[in-house]
């Protein structure tokens, strides 16, 4: 591990507890709630005072400690920078289950060097719990101590927990029968993961989740995480994913392969 990226490793760390401690006076509180323009007709789209004041603390501290590396954040401008590294931030990705007092949320934190993510930390600072993955493995810190993470071994979709953060508020109508027809083949479903889904994945809780037009910061960070548990991440035609998209992320390659295959037949007779 190059000192570059090893300090960035445990810089990562304290932005993750410096958004905590911005973030946790908020939460189950009343709050300052905004609604962004929606993107999907009748989809809330909500911002709370927590989001801006959490992503305003960790750029700040990006530009002092790194000020030649960009930042591409879901709250405000994209800061170019000249170190070949960018931070990609979501302060609170599931500002849903944040204003709804539920825990499914996190701060997601992702760092790329040279448009390739290299790192990727998912914390819930109400629950005390962090996900990190990095250089091929995963591994999970919380007041119980930490322990590398593994997805879990799932030979079927018949055997699988699969998940969506909802069935129908981001989905389109066709987006919505393709997950219909991957659920069905379930042994069940679970809605309202947002970010905390994919940590779930790499502890071998769930092993498939399916989502659709998620932006860049939505998913840079879950990324290395799934995989450095075991798992396997691509979009719904079975490549890598890129900038967001839609998403099938899954902890067993049989699974994935199934879910992939039930799209593909689907489409198949749509065409």
């Amino acid at each position: 591990m190059d000192s570059d990226f090893s300090n960035r490793l445990d810089f990562a760390h304290r932005l993750a507890d410096a958004a905590g401690a911005v973030i946790r006076p908020y939460f189950r509180r009343d709050i300052s709630i905004e609604e962004k323009a929606s993107t999907r007709d009748g989809d809330f789209d909500p911002v709370t005072v927590a989001d801006k004041a959490t992503e305003k603390t960790i750029r700040a501290l990006i530009a002092e400690n790194f000020p030649s590396d960009g930042i591409l954040g879901e709250e405000f401008a994209e800061a170019p920078g000249t170190s070949g590294y960018r931070w990609v931030l979501d302060p609170i990705d599931g500002t849903r289950a944040f204003i709804a007092g539920q825990t499914m949320w996190g701060s997601l934190i992702a760092l790329e060097k040279n448009d390739r993510c290299v790192l990727g930390v998912l914390d819930q600072p109400f629950l005390g719990e962090r996900f990190i993955g990095h250089s091929g493995r995963a591994e999970f810190k919380s007041p119980e101590g930490n322990a590398p993470l593994s997805t879990r071994s799932c030979a079927c979709l018949a055997d699988a927990v699969i998940s969506t953060t909802h069935p129908r508020t981001h989905f389109s109508a066709e987006e919505a029968q393709l997950f219909a027809r991957v659920e069905a083949g379930s042994k069940l479903s679970r809605y309202g993961g947002d970010c905390y889904a994919y940590g779930l994945i790499a502890m071998g809780f769930i092993d498939l989740v399916m989502e659709a037009g998620l932006r860049h910061w939505d998913t840079a960070a879950v990324i290395p995480i799934v995989e450095g548990a075991g798992g396997i991440v691509s979009d719904w035609g079975g490549n890598p994913i890129s900038d967001g998209g839609n998403i099938l992320a899954a902890g067993d390659a049989r699974v994935h392969a199934e879910a992939l295959a039930l799209i593909a037949t689907a489409r198949g007779k749509k065409s």
